[in-house]
Formats: C-alpha cells, sequence, structure tokens
C-alpha cells in the first residue's frame, strides 16, 4: 500500500511539474514559475497540490476534459436550459419593411437613371456609325 501512495504522489508530480513548465507567465499565479517548480519539486504532495489548487490559472468556463458534448436528448434527463437565440438584426419589423421599400425605390432610380443614359447614347452612337 505504501508503494501505491508513493507511485501516486510522483504520478502528481511529474504531472505537475509538466503542467508548470506547458504554462505560459500569464497563466500562473502568485508566485512566479521557478518558484512553483521547485515548490513541487522539494515538496511534492503539498506543492503540487497547491499549484492545481491556487498557482494556475483556468479557463474561465471551467476545466475541460477534452469529452465531445452529447448530443441534446428530449427526455426528462435533458438538463441543458435552452436559451433563445438573439437575433443579428434588432430593428422592428416595420422599420426593416420601411429600409425594404427605400432599397426598392433607389433600385428604380438607379434603373431609370441607366435607361435615361443608354437614351442619350444610343442616338449619338448611332449618328456615328451612320456617318461612317
Amino acid at each position: 500500500m505504501p508503494f501505491l501512495f508513493t507511485l501516486l504522489i510522483i504520478g502528481l508530480m511529474v504531472f505537475a511539474v509538466v503542467d508548470i513548465i506547458r504554462r505560459d507567465d500569464s497563466q500562473v499565479r502568485y508566485l512566479p514559475r521557478i518558484v512553483w517548480l521547485f515548490l513541487v519539486i522539494i515538496i511534492p504532495l503539498l506543492g503540487s497540490v497547491l499549484w492545481f489548487a491556487l498557482g494556475r490559472v483556468y479557463p474561465e468556463g471551467g476545466i475541460t476534459l477534452g469529452r465531445t458534448p452529447r448530443a441534446a436528448s428530449t427526455g426528462p434527463r435533458s438538463s441543458v436550459p435552452v436559451t433563445p437565440v438573439v437575433p443579428l438584426d434588432t430593428r422592428t419589423t416595420e422599420e426593416q419593411i420601411a429600409d425594404l421599400d427605400r432599397e426598392i425605390e433607389e433600385w428604380r432610380l438607379r434603373q431609370e437613371i441607366e435607361k435615361r443614359k443608354q437614351e442619350r447614347e444610343g442616338p449619338s452612337a448611332g449618328a456615328g456609325a451612320q456617318d461612317e
């Protein structure tokens, strides 16, 4: 039994040392990384526990275990809260219709301008071809 306890402490120490080495300086709290490293090596059990409890910064959502999320079940065991989807467009329906009306009017005016340009260019291009 003491052999198993020793193996667990060594495994925890190795895991803590690797974690300290892989961390960026911005992800380490309270002490510099080198001090945490010496603390974990000199006092393996206490240093490792302190490192994981105090020294490292965890992501905002907590610890990720790398599992893929389950498909949302519809049964009574489904504890995933349903959050409504917030629309990207926060305009009211009336504002959207008014914007569409403006776009349609703009499109109609552009077509009218294009048509008048073609009418002005049409006779001059036709007269130049008749002179030759």
